[in-house]
């Protein structure tokens, strides 16, 4: 009982209970209701109103498996809309529901007692909503936050959660709430924050996720700097609680940048902005580069060709990592085709370490007037990192059952490919005959 007395405790809501005056259980009608993100999260813990999710992407903001147990409302100027709240179980007293008229939240009855619901008081004509009144369970899951995310400023990965097509290892994922050491709560909504198996949000730094959507970030500026203790999930069961030791890096305007160079002049300058005087940098850089940082300036001997990038620390382990990628170049071309063996090997001269370095940086290749990126969204693997050709390569557009196949190399015939990696100049293009 320790144990779970501790969980309610880190769940700063549970304090509200008592805020709502109780009702007889058999006075009570039960219910779901579309309840507003600031209503929803009102006896939960925020210090602020919580706002509604808005998006301009299609699909995503009315989709059940994204926005699972949201309600939404379509914008009249582009394809995109608003996830207003939250639709969720509610026990109101049949004489407050008739007092609600039409106004009810679009409240629709269940036939049994939930297992977990809000209580809806309506006073004075104003409607409140309880803290939800269900089981609390301790969650066992490993969770690991990252400064690098396209997501906002911070992203936590959580594993055992299994949140996917609508529903989880613990049941729809309707809410999630953040508490820290100082006893703040913050509350995550559909798509911005709640996404998968991620919690994600903005400090104020990054501010616009690649879709083009602002994400709001006013209400989480001050959870920099702060330590994470308790990671709350609100299902349609009650409270799943993960207890956390996570801080949060604190994040600024500003960073660092290196110049791109040539990998045989040994030299890079290196700029920072806005770095605070407090930061005690540490730097480290990828892909085994032999360096030194001195007086503004990178410098190594024998470098490979390639992209890299320089990671700038802060020893203290106050403020977030820095990171600037820059690219070694060189017109030399290490790889060659073998169109015997249908594949990319060491070109005459050259070490089977260059042209290593030469396939990991392959960034896309283009057969006949297509060109199909190499990694990310959308990537087609043509050559692998041994180099060997693939002639089962294939595109893939559309997803789930809309998803077309087609493969690149179907005909037999001639194909020209044209192969482009990061930091060599010169582009490789042979003739790739099928058959």
């Amino acid at each position: 009982m320790k144990k779970l007395s501790l969980m309610i405790a880190a769940c700063t809501s549970m304090a509200a209970l008592s805020a709502i005056p109780a009702v007889a259980e058999e006075e009570l009608l039960y219910g779901t209701m579309q309840i507003p993100f600031a209503s929803f999260y009102a006896e939960e813990g925020p210090a602020y109103e919580v706002d509604a999710v808005s998006s301009a992407t299609a699909n995503k903001w009315f989709s059940d498996s994204l926005a699972t147990g949201g309600y939404s409302v379509k914008h009249e100027e582009d394809d995109g809309g608003d996830i207003l709240g939250v639709v969720y179980p509610v026990a109101i007293a049949p004489a407050d529901l008739e007092a609600l008229g039409d106004d009810n939240y679009a409240f629709t009855p269940l036939e049994e007692e939930p297992a977990s619901y809000k209580k809806v008081l309506v006073e004075d004509g104003k409607v409140s909503f309880s803290a939800v009144h269900g089981p609390v369970s301790a969650l066992e899951a490993e969770a690991e936050l990252t400064t690098r995310t396209v997501w906002g400023d911070y992203q936590i990965n959580i594993d055992a959660i299994n949140n996917a097509d609508g529903t989880s290892d613990i049941g729809p994922i309707l809410g999630a709430m953040l508490t820290t050491s100082d006893g703040s709560v913050y509350a995550m909504r559909q798509l911005e924050n709640i996404w998968r198996d991620e919690l994600s949000w903005s400090s104020g730094i990054r501010t616009v996720e690649p879709h083009g959507n602002v994400m709001s970030s006013e209400n989480f500026a001050d959870l920099m700097g702060k330590t994470i203790t308790a990671i709350t999930y609100i299902t349609d069961s009650g409270y799943h609680v993960l207890e956390t030791e996570l801080y949060v890096p604190v994040k600024f305007e500003g960073g660092v940048e290196v110049e791109a160079a040539e990998a045989a002049s040994g030299q890079a300058a290196v700029t920072f902005t806005g770095v605070p005087e407090d930061f005690a940098p540490e730097y480290a850089v990828n892909n085994g580069l032999d360096f030194e940082m001195a007086e503004g300036m990178l410098t190594w001997e024998n470098a490979l060709a390639g992209a890299y990038t320089l990671t700038v620390s802060d020893s203290e382990g106050k403020y977030a990592d820095l990171d600037a990628n820059f690219v070694l170049s060189t017109d030399e071309l290490p790889a060659a085709y073998n169109a015997d063996q249908n594949c990319l090997e060491a070109a005459e001269g050259f070490s089977a370490e260059q042209l290593a370095a030469y396939l990991s940086n392959i960034t896309s290749v283009k057969v006949n007037d297509t060109e199909y990126a190499a990694s990310g969204r959308g990537a087609v693997a043509i050559i692998d990192s041994d180099g060997l050709v693939d002639l089962e390569a294939a595109s893939v557009s559309g997803r789930g059952a809309d998803a077309v196949t087609t493969p690149l190399f179907a005909e037999s015939g001639e194909y020209e490919l044209t192969v482009n990696s990061a930091g060599y100049e010169t582009p490789l293009v042979f003739t790739l005959v099928v058959e």
